[in-house]
């Protein structure tokens, strides 16, 4: 019996490796908690209503992070695979057990835990208006040149800088900011403050696009150090903040000194409908 060999794939371009990275962020926003299915997040300092499903929601009684649920059978919510029917105490999505909320079956809920203790209700709708008429993220095309190298230099343990968030009323929340990224542009140096995020860096940034052929609040940059020092800013992934594709969403605002004066003509502009106008 002759035996063959498939020989191995040829390695992607850059530009298809874009390509993919556009086609998964389109297929990420859709899914049923997905940014375009969050409908609500409503927090809860004492007990009340949330918009958009049943139930009586109000701080936990016990102290620890989470709401408790007052509801009735005739309501259908579910916690966790069990029927509610009375009350039940729920925990936040970075608790170890965190509560897993269904209305019905395309509207879940969850529950998250804020800086300050306190915590809210976030209502996701698999079904919802923005993702029945998402017609997709608009991007630039893959430009090589926005493939940036730059320095990083790590900064004393627990050095912060405040970030505004867009619905805190000028208020800043201290991140802790790992290190100092520099790079060069047009032959002017700059010095770019990122925070963590999960295993990588997390740099919100605006440019003189912003508001003009790019979202207006700024972009998101995810990156992380190499180990020899340097550090690779590829400005073909900035993407849209959570907020660009629903209201609910309270993002970081760029700091001053990652406002940069020249156009970042890569990444992703904007969130269209079906017509291909803006979505929002």
């Amino acid at each position: 019996m002759t035996q063959t060999t498939t020989a191995p794939a040829a390695p992607l371009s850059a530009e298809e490796r874009y390509e993919r990275f556009r086609q998964r962020r389109e297929e990420a926003v859709v899914q049923p908690r997905g940014f375009l299915a969050l409908i609500n997040t409503q927090w809860v300092d004492s007990e009340q209503p949330i918009w958009g499903v049943p139930g009586l929601w109000a701080p936990r009684p016990d102290g620890l992070p989470g709401l408790k649920l007052t509801a009735a059978a005739e309501d259908g919510i579910t916690v966790n695979g069990q029927l509610v029917d009375g009350e039940v105490l729920l925990s936040p999505r970075n608790s170890e057990k965190p509560s897993e909320i269904v209305f019905d079956d395309h509207t879940t809920g969850t529950v998250i835990s804020g800086e300050d203790g306190s915590c809210a209700l976030r209502v996701w709708d698999a079904e919802s208006e923005d993702i029945q008429n998402f017609g997709g993220i608009d991007a630039f095309p893959y430009d090589p040149s926005w493939v940036v190298q730059g320095t990083f230099t790590p900064n004393p343990e627990g050095t912060t800088a405040g970030f505004e968030h867009l619905k805190d009323d000028g208020e800043t929340r201290e991140k802790v900011i790992p290190g100092e990224i520099r790079f060069e542009r047009d032959g002017q140096e700059y010095s770019v403050l990122a925070f963590k995020e999960g295993r990588a860096l997390q740099i919100v940034f605006a440019d003189a696009t912003s508001g003009d052929s790019t979202y207006s609040v700024g972009r998101f940059l995810f990156t992380a150090p190499n180990p020899d020092g340097t550090i690779t800013l590829d400005f073909n992934t900035a993407v849209l903040p959570p907020c660009a594709f629903s209201y609910n969403f309270n993002c970081p605002m760029p700091p001053k000194q990652n406002r940069f004066p020249f156009k970042v003509e890569a990444g992703e502009k904007n969130v269209l409908a079906k017509d291909g106008s803006l979505l929002h």
